[in-house]
């Protein structure tokens, strides 16, 4: 029931929330309370509530007043209502017993009428068996009498072997089978008809064995009126399919047995494709009339065809397989999968070329649904092929991998051996010699799968990458102890020969090459693939795009590792020579040498490294991934630099102090000797720092030649300041 709208008191203007919002049938206190806290404060939202709860029990105090009256003299009026009550109940309780009497008199009335009904109901339904029945009879006779006319003996037709009918006899007698099969099958379990069966029996087999001969005579004589009479007989009758059999074994078969021979197809090197050849001509050839016809030919005129036949589809085509599976059992082998290919390529094209005879949408549609057309595609064994083709692309890979970082031979786009198989196969699942539409989606995912085996291969080289450097580190210090304290950190003699997992610098830049390079002509190989998935209809090129993009990130995701370790490698064969700045004061310290003029060939050595990596690898490494290891290797290498020189400048300093105190200890005895000591001490250390300077500025120099810019070298621009600085302070303080 409808719940009783109440007028609300109006309230102040300045309420924060709408009145008529608590007689809402679907009012919820949490939904009033949160849309009320997105224009105010609880506090407020309270103090608005409130005073709303004021207005409303003024309001009730002013209504129960109203009707007060009305209210104290509910009792009263309710007086008597008991006995008014009680004088109702007998009167309605004689008019249920009346109203129960006349429900129950109707109620046997309408039983009667439909019983009546159902027995006239019954009685039709047994007038129309009896008329069908009637009808059965006289077709029966009439066909009879037709019979009897044409046979020129004096013994029923129905005993003796008569001669075949003629056209126009055909069709009478069909247009009169076709009622009296209507009105049999309408009279199914009648006692009746199971009597006249036997003459329906012999009606029929005498109109088969009639129809066939003529169409047989209209076949071999190419006669089109009587193929025209014969089928439209056959139509009427409803036997269409009996027709289309015909055809398929009389004038199909011997044609098959005689084109399709096993002997001949493997002797001849394109037997195969002269067999279906020959098999594709059989269509225009004999069968020219037959889609005349029936309206399959361009040259069918519309008012002369009879419809509801398709030979190509029913008789030739189911025939033609037959004859394929029985004789050419090896067809469908797929043991060689090479074979194997060649034969479904050309057999599938035999296929299309099949359709295009069949000069009709509607045609082909319903060749692809025939059971034949499911039955010879299901023959070829594609998830063998494809295993064998699994088997034979991902085992290369495989072997190639388990070879590890074998370099290419020459000849190929890429360094390393795995790389180049990976790309071959990728390449080869999508080929013409591979590839096979209804396998597009195994392919594809085949060749996800070879991206991703790659890929974990690749990141467990970055994984033995990023240990190599513990792993020489335990190497050299096995070599380095004896044996007894090897064994007193933890490790045992076998470590000792244990080979260490070590990839050198120059397998790793080939790995960033290669992987670098795989990134590159993966979308390319995507260009490759679209026009082979065009063929079958795919349309959802973004989730492909996305499942690749997928794979080059996993591929990518060693290339960080990798050239950490290759920044690593070159920085520490660049600080081992810049270690040897550590030299610089022994070379000016009391061996009265010259003043430097350049720098030491320590530096040279230093950036040999760096030079034969940009020199060796520019044709097959990107300049600008060169260029980042360059400037990590210079980086981390300068700041080591930078903590040496410093070392050594503090060095000199102290022992410049040294030889200032050492300079007052003396001042007391000998001035000059004192003086030839001290600027000779101070004349050294100009020479080491103005050493150090020199080999600070060419290295700058020699970074600018590399094609970097020194101050990108994070540690550089410290590095010159230091050694200017020194420089300039020494300077001042021996002047």
């Amino acid at each position: 029931m409808e719940r009783r709208r109440m007028n609300l008191p109006k309230g102040p203007e300045t309420l924060c929330f709408d009145k008529d919002e608590f007689m809402k049938d679907d009012f919820d206190v949490d939904h009033f309370v949160s849309e009320c806290r997105k224009r105010v404060q609880l506090e407020e939202l309270r103090d608005d509530l409130e005073l709303y709860y004021r207005l409303l029990k003024t309001a009730m105090v002013e209504l129960i007043n109203k009707d007060y009256a009305d209210f104290v003299n509910l009792s009263t009026n309710l007086v008597g209502m008991d006995k008014a009550l009680s004088q109702l109940s007998v009167p309605l309780g004689q008019l249920r017993e009346e109203v129960l009497s006349l429900k129950s008199s109707v109620s046997e009335s309408i039983q009667a009428v439909d019983e009546r009904l159902s027995k006239q109901e019954d009685i039709g339904r047994k007038k129309i068996c009896v008329l069908r029945l009637i009808e059965v009879i006289r077709s029966v006779e009439k066909i009879e009498k037709i019979l009897h006319s044409q046979n020129t003996k004096e013994t029923s037709s129905l005993e003796a072997s008569s001669p075949l009918l003629t056209g126009q006899i055909l069709e009478r007698i069909a247009t009169e089978f076709n009622q009296l099969q209507f009105h049999a099958v309408q009279s199914k379990g009648m006692p009746l008809l199971d009597k006249v069966r036997p003459r329906i029996a012999g009606i029929t087999g005498m109109l088969q064995q009639s129809l066939e001969g003529l169409l047989l005579e209209g076949l071999q004589t190419s006669n089109v009126d009587i193929i025209r009479h014969c089928l439209r007989t056959y139509a009427t009758i409803d036997k269409t399919r009996d027709a289309e059999t015909l055809v398929g074994q009389v004038l199909v078969k011997p044609y098959i047995d005689e084109v399709i021979v096993e002997q001949y197809v493997q002797s001849h090197p394109n037997g195969l494709q002269v067999m279906y050849g020959r098999l594709l001509e059989f269509v225009p050839h004999h069968c020219r009339l037959l889609r005349e016809v029936t309206g399959g030919a361009i040259s069918s005129e519309k008012a002369d065809i009879v419809p509801g036949y398709d030979f190509l589809v029913n008789s030739v085509w189911p025939v033609m397989v037959h004859g394929l599976e029985e004789k050419l059992p090896s067809l469908f082998n797929p043991g060689n999968p090479d074979v194997f290919h060649e034969k479904y390529t050309i057999s599938m094209d035999f296929v299309s070329k099949f359709e295009r005879q069949c000069g009709s949408q509607a045609s082909v549609r319903r060749l692809r649904a025939h059971p034949a057309y499911h039955g010879f595609n299901n023959k070829w064994n594609l998830p063998v092929y494809f295993q064998i083709r699994f088997k034979e692309i991902a085992g290369s890979l495989e072997e190639s991998l388990s070879e590890g970082l074998e370099e290419t031979p020459g000849g190929s786009s890429f360094s390393l051996q795995a790389t180049h198989i990976l790309w071959i196969n990728l390449v080869k699942c999508w080929s013409d010699q591979i590839f096979l539409p209804l396998l597009s989606h195994r392919l594809w995912k085949l060749t996800l799968q070879l991206i991703a085996r790659y890929s974990m291969f690749m990141n467990e080289l970055s994984l033995k990458a990023a240990s190599s450097d513990s792993a020489k580190d335990i190497k050299k210090s096995i070599q380095d102890t004896n044996l007894s304290t090897s064994e007193d950190l933890g490790y045992s003699s076998s470590i000792q020969m244990q080979q260490m997992p070590f990839i050198s610098t120059s397998q790793l830049v080939h790995i960033v090459a290669d992987v670098d390079r795989l990134l590159d002509q993966l979308p390319e190989l995507f260009q490759m693939i679209r026009p082979k998935l065009e063929m079958t209809g795919f349309k959802n090129w973004s989730s492909l795009s996305g499942a690749l993009e997928d794979s080059q990130a996993s591929l990518s995701d060693c290339v960080p590792t990798i050239s950490k370790r290759i920044i690593q490698d070159l920085s520490d064969s660049c600080f081992s020579c810049l270690k040897s700045s550590l030299d610089v004061p022994r070379l000016y310290r009391r061996t009265n040498k010259e003043v430097p003029t350049k720098a030491l060939p320590y530096v040279d050595n230093a950036l040999k490294p760096l030079y034969h990596l940009q020199n060796e690898y520019k044709d097959i490494l990107k300049q600008s991934i060169i260029q980042g290891w360059l400037k990590g290797a210079l980086s981390e290498s300068t700041q080591k630099y930078y903590e040496t020189i410093s070392d050594i400048l503090n060095s000199v300093k102290k022992m410049e102090e040294s030889l200032k105190r050492l300079k007052q200890a003396r001042e007391r005895k000998t001035v000059t000797s004192n003086s030839i000591g001290t600027n000779g001490g101070n004349n050294d250390d100009h020479k080491i720092r103005l050493q150090l300077v020199l080999d600070v500025e060419y290295l700058g120099d020699q970074m600018q030649n590399l094609g970097l810019k020194a101050s990108d070298i994070e540690s550089f621009p410290v590095l010159r300041e230091l050694v200017l600085s020194a420089r300039d302070q020494a300077t001042t303080v021996s002047e």
